[in-house]
């Protein structure tokens, strides 16, 4: 196996591990709101405290991976997060939970935008859409695997005891990346030359700016529609995460055995969903170009994905609605590796900004609907909201007619 390939291996377990991580809280939301006595309004701040959190540190944890190298933040990232994943099982009221979930936000902020620069540095500008489609499949067959593993844990032992293993899983990771991952093919060992010669070759990172400050990397426009697009993308993504399995159980009266196997088949589509569109993205992209190839794949996905979501809101058959939740989180995430792809592509050395300002829009909007969920879904029924949600994924259709992969970020004095 080349080195870059392992590297894209050992990042994938990472991206597992953190939704394994992310998406428990939701798997475990109808057993912690009745310990806990918790409102459903209370769980929607519960679950968005974490996107806010998440979404400031975003951007400042990806400057400080392209500063210091994604070798050093990444140690960081996640024995933060696994430290306060452990702690979630140890809350015992609606104010530590929040405060908790807080601090695990704030911890995991970073962790995709420090992949993204490990991946511009050891992978050829070619292969970033597929890179970032195993990066992305890997996470959601993290999400699907979660109510599998999860729920049986909370079933014999209590919903406390699967906060405590995921904890585990995670400094292990820690330890093993220390100690193997080096930050860069051009003094890393272990590697052929002829591979480290067509890595360096063809990672296309020196017509980029490493000095662009971060006040005129946000007067960037397609920087904007990208953030905008992904504003709209995470806003739908967000509901899968979160507002899924309570969704479920509380609009469509889901069972929690049912729900072991009905909230993992959207993630499992979803990982499908990812694959594909990284590797249609550069499947295109060769054919046509940055401009056009990074925009076909996501555009189409994310303007079918609305249409299913609608549909699923407008029916009442639950079997039915499940499935095409299903068939429209399959055709959303194709938007996430091509996303990615693009603030790679884009932003070059400055590829953790780039990205961190993507995901820190993308975080806003998932922070805004996932508490306005809760507020909707109580005065207007569940369905309510899942309708406006596919409405907003359908303008992030749009939005990428407006993005150029081909327009790189250059200081110009």
């Amino acid at each position: 196996m080349k080195k870059r390939h392992q590297v894209l291996l050992v990042l994938s377990i990472l991206s597992v591990i953190t939704f394994l991580d992310r998406i428990a809280i939701s798997t475990a939301g109808e057993r912690i709101t009745k310990d806990l006595g918790l409102s459903t309004v209370q769980w929607g701040w519960i679950l968005g405290i974490f996107t806010l959190s998440y979404g400031i540190f975003e951007i400042p944890t990806g400057l400080l991976g392209d500063k210091n190298g994604a070798k050093k933040i990444l140690i960081r990232v996640v024995l933060w997060w696994s430290f306060f994943t452990v702690l979630t099982g140890f809350s015992v009221s609606f104010t530590m939970l929040l405060i908790v979930r807080f601090l695990f936000g704030m911890g995991e902020a970073g962790a995709y935008p420090n992949t993204s620069i490990a991946l511009s540095k050891w992978f050829p500008a070619y292969e970033r859409g597929q890179a970032q489609a195993i990066i992305w499949t890997a996470s959601r067959l993290g999400a699907g695997l979660t109510p599998l593993l999860v729920i049986p844990i909370q079933q014999n032992y209590g919903w406390q005891m699967s906060f405590y293993v995921l904890g585990v899983m995670g400094i292990l990771w820690v330890i093993f990346w220390k100690y193997w991952f080096q930050e860069d093919p051009e003094t890393g060992t272990g590697i052929s030359e002829k591979e480290r010669s067509e890595i360096l070759a063809n990672r296309q990172l020196a017509g980029h700016s490493e000095g662009i400050p971060l006040r005129k990397l946000l007067n960037n426009k397609n920087l904007w529609f990208l953030m905008m697009m992904y504003f709209c993308y995470a806003s739908g993504a967000y509901f899968f995460q979160g507002w899924l399995p309570k969704y479920l159980q509380q609009g469509r009266n889901i069972s929690e055995e049912q729900l072991k196997f009905v909230t993992s088949i959207p993630f499992l589509l979803a990982a499908a969903g990812c694959f594909f569109g990284g590797i249609l993205s550069d499947f295109f992209v060769k054919k046509y170009g940055k401009k056009w190839g990074r925009r076909i794949a996501p555009m189409i996905g994310l303007g079918l994905s609305g249409i299913f979501v609608i549909a699923s809101a407008l029916t009442k058959n639950d079997t039915i609605a499940i499935i095409l939740l299903s068939i429209g989180m399959m055709f959303m995430d194709v938007t996430a590796p091509v996303s990615w792809a693009v603030a790679m592509d884009i932003g070059g050395k400055r590829s953790g900004s780039v990205s961190g300002a993507m995901n820190t829009a993308g975080l806003a909007g998932a922070y805004l609907s996932t508490i306005s969920f809760g507020y909707l879904a109580t005065n207007y029924g569940y369905n309510f909201p899942v309708l406006l949600l596919g409405i907003i994924v359908i303008i992030g259709a749009f939005l990428w007619l407006k993005i150029d992969a081909e327009e790189v970020l250059i200081s110009k004095g």
